[in-house]
């Protein structure tokens, strides 16, 4: 009979890092160190005998890898895990990636997402959301929160939904609607002698994710089960957009701004 594990501790003292040489894996690491975290860093090729000695000492397992990979990575960390240890991820979407920890797992599931990249602005203020596998892991949430504030990162608490809704929002239509709008823009017979200043500051934001992370982002948006409901809502409001509703749709988008409206 397989036994669920609780979480057996509220503070993490040692965490291993699977994924280590990426850059969320390696930012993670390094930040946890400098907070005096006990670090293990793991990284292709995985070394068992490593994984055998260090893991079964180890309160938390942070998997820095593509949800490609989750269901190959798994069954070599797994079964080196100590009771009660914590398994994590560090994943855009937690729908499937919760799933597959979950099917491998019996001990306590916790979800994350870093909402930044390993170079934070210095205006933006870092959070992490966090998800609980399983109803009785939310306990294990504390533990994870109070990990992540050592590392004077935020964190709060979210749903599978809420979560991967969001996301499909913010990652998925984001990349989906600039990189429509950009090939669409292109179709303008010498557009680029016609470039204004917010122009320009759009097709900058818009470099990176585009000519450098564009399969990272098509791997997030097939795996996020909300990406094509996003993708009907903004139509319908490109479709208020055709039929001249710009004074309702400008109303609509400065609710981003509401806290400065007098």
């Amino acid at each position: 009979m397989v036994v669920k594990m609780e979480c057996e501790f509220n503070k993490i003292h040692s965490i291993a890092v699977i994924g280590s040489r990426g850059q969320m894996g390696g930012f993670l690491a390094l930040k946890a160190e400098r907070a005096g975290v006990l670090v293990h860093r793991f990284d292709q090729p995985i070394d068992e005998a490593e994984l055998a000695r260090l893991l079964p000492a180890t309160d938390f397992v942070l998997l820095c890898i593509p949800v490609t990979v989750m269901d190959d990575v798994l069954p070599r960390i797994v079964p080196h895990m100590k009771k009660g240890a914590v398994l994590s991820d560090v994943g855009s979407v937690k729908g499937r990636p919760l799933q597959q920890m979950i099917r491998a797992y019996d001990g306590p599931v916790v979800g994350t997402h870093p909402l930044f990249g390993p170079v934070i602005p210095a205006d933006f203020d870092p959070t992490v959301a966090l998800v609980a596998g399983r109803e009785e892991d939310r306990s294990s949430i504390l533990a994870v929160k109070d990990f992540f504030e050592r590392l004077d990162l935020g964190a709060f608490e979210s749903t599978v939904e809420e979560h991967d809704k969001a996301m499909a929002m913010i990652q998925a239509l984001n990349f989906s609607s600039t990189i429509a709008f950009l090939a669409c823009s292109r179709e303008i017979p010498n557009i680029e002698k016609f470039v204004t200043p917010s122009f320009k500051r759009r097709l900058e934001s818009a470099n990176k994710m585009v000519t450098q992370d564009s399969d990272l982002f098509v791997t997030i948006s097939d795996a996020n089960q909300y990406s094509h409901e996003a993708i009907r809502l903004f139509r319908s409001f490109l479709s208020l957009a055709a039929a001249g509703d710009m004074d309702l749709l400008a109303g609509r988008a400065s609710w981003w701004w509401r806290e400065n409206s007098t």
